[in-house]
């Protein structure tokens, strides 16, 4: 297994693996929205939209906790696997309103979204924290989607490459890139309408890459990602998926998103 280490300001792979194709990753993160009725009503819908989606991509969807048991069962015999918004890195003990890799994996999940702009807005998640969540969820056989990205004032400051090179660094360390996916999300872009230029995003999804040291590494990119634009994302050289917010509330819209087609 192939881990990623610190080492002064640079992330060193094992150089000896063999190079393999990146696998696109097409993530739905529903935040707080939907209820399990409303989740229901939702794969109602959505399923069939994507019953002859193309084999060569990995689609998947983060629910609600309260919704996954609904939804572990609604997505079997489906192309849709499960992810969760979040797991803390202790497998059981006295933490209020956090979630174990275990409980999650008791309902199919298979994915965890860890570093996202919220929680590291509105609840302070360090860098540490989520390296945490990230090796939990790789232990326990989860795949990590590791959020990392800018704010707009870091950008309008120049720091931009900065501070994701800090969140790559801190945030990875230790992981195996083989059993990851890091999502780029520049804060600004997330929910706003506003939407990262797509050579810009894959400029920046390219330095993760180069930074973290490995070809293979499966990069989102994430921020206003809609039907309108998939195409043209999914047709960039380093940006292999995405992290979708809003546009994969709407069964029409994320099924378009699911089904892009790069020319």
């Amino acid at each position: 297994m192939k881990k990623i280490q610190r080492q002064g300001r640079k992330l060193a792979p094992d150089p000896t693996r063999n190079r393999r194709v990146r696998r696109p990753v097409i993530a739905g993160n529903w935040k707080m929205h939907m209820t399990c009725a409303q989740a229901r009503e939702f794969m109602a819908a959505f399923l069939p939209l994507v019953a002859e989606m193309p084999n060569d991509r990995d689609l998947v969807l983060a629910p609600p906790f309260t919704a996954l048991s609904s939804m572990a069962e609604l997505c079997k015999d489906s192309p849709v696997a499960l992810s969760s918004q979040n797991v803390h890195w202790e497998g059981s003990g006295a933490f209020t309103g956090e979630i174990s890799p275990s409980m999650l994996k008791e309902h199919g999940v298979t994915y965890t979204i860890v570093g996202h702009s919220e929680p590291r807005k509105y609840f302070s998640e360090s860098d540490e924290q989520i390296n945490h969540r990230a090796r939990s969820s790789q232990a326990n056989g989860l795949i990590p989607i590791v959020c990392v990205g800018e704010s707009d004032e870091q950008r309008e400051r120049g720091e931009a490459e900065r501070v994701i090179r800090r969140q790559i660094e801190q945030g990875l360390e230790g992981l195996d890139a083989d059993l990851l996916v890091v999502a780029y999300e520049p804060i600004w872009a997330i929910g706003t309408g506003k939407t990262c230029e797509a050579a810009e995003a894959n400029r920046i999804c390219g330095l993760i890459r180069s930074w973290v040291g490995s070809p293979d590494l499966v990069i989102q990119y994430g921020g206003s990602v809609k039907a309108g634009n998939i195409d043209q994302l999914m047709g960039m050289s380093d940006i292999d998926g995405v992290l979708v917010g809003g546009a994969s509330l709407q069964p029409d819209s994320f099924a378009r998103i699911a089904n892009y087609n790069v020319a």
